[in-house]
């Protein structure tokens, strides 16, 4: 894994330059939050309107962060894309998605689905799902590869394990594993040892092991648009009056 930096005005020039060096930079979704709350990159309007219809406004790196699937993620990057090139204007590509599968969610993203927060586990991508969003990303043209909610350091490790021939090098952390599961090859099982290889690894179609579980869910519909009272961020806590209605409306959403 290639480091990032600090979050100051020279790692985002020093980001900046790796790029336009030609160097892929590995990084994750909160340095991208840090630099945004010290001024030193601005979220845009909803993508890909923002870069399809308004390419000129000049961003030096341009992409998507966090809320959707790495699949979402790159249809959405190859229209910003398209947006670029169509207008003639040139910039780098960013891509950082979530370690979750939400093929199901709808325009907010993940913070729609009923699982969120705390039962997204089982939609997690595996190592070899990130192999593949890795090799996709770059074939795309993106230079800026990471992750964000739900990435942990296998999922990172996969990506710089994925480029390490475009690279030059394997990450420091690839010497406690074998690479597509070879290791497994020592293994005491021989129907075990049947699986250390890629073709085994890329081409599985994992099971949740949840039999009662549904493949996908049914995303929160609440039809709260900007400025809408519930959407007004407050100082204080939120009451008891004002959870018991939100409680409400959850229910009566729940049974239509």
């Amino acid at each position: 894994m290639t480091p990032v930096g600090g979050t100051s005005q020279s790692a985002k020039k020093g980001i900046l330059e790796r790029l336009d060096a030609g160097e892929i930079v590995i990084g994750d979704g909160g340095f991208v939050i840090a630099l945004e709350k010290r001024g030193y990159v601005k979220a845009g309007p909803w993508t890909p309107e923002a870069t399809v219809e308004h390419p000129e406004a000049g961003a030096s790196i341009v992409g998507v962060n966090c809320h959707f699937d790495p699949n979402t993620c790159l249809r959405t990057m190859k229209l910003m894309k398209e947006g670029l090139e169509a207008a003639k204007l040139k910039a780098h590509l960013m891509s950082q998605p979530l370690a979750f599968h939400t093929p199901d969610c709808g325009k907010q993203g993940f913070i729609d689905l009923p699982e969120f927060p705390f039962a997204l586990e089982p939609r997690i991508v595996s190592r070899w799902d990130v192999h593949k969003y890795a090799r996709e990303a770059y074939n795309l043209g993106i230079r800026y590869i990471g992750g964000c909610c739900g990435f942990e350091p296998y999922h990172i490790r996969a990506i710089a394990e994925e480029l390490a021939p475009e690279r030059g090098f394997l990450p420091q952390a690839s010497e406690k594993h074998g690479n597509w599961g070879n290791a497994l090859s020592m293994h005491t099982k021989p129907w075990v040892r049947a699986r250390a290889r890629k073709e085994y690894w890329e081409n599985l179609l994992p099971a949740s092991g949840r039999p009662y579980c549904p493949s996908l869910s049914k995303p929160d519909d609440w039809g709260v648009a900007k400025g809408a009272a519930e959407l007004i961020q407050q100082k204080e806590a939120t009451s008891e009056q004002q959870l018991k209605e939100l409680f409400e409306k959850q229910k009566f959403k729940s049974n239509k």
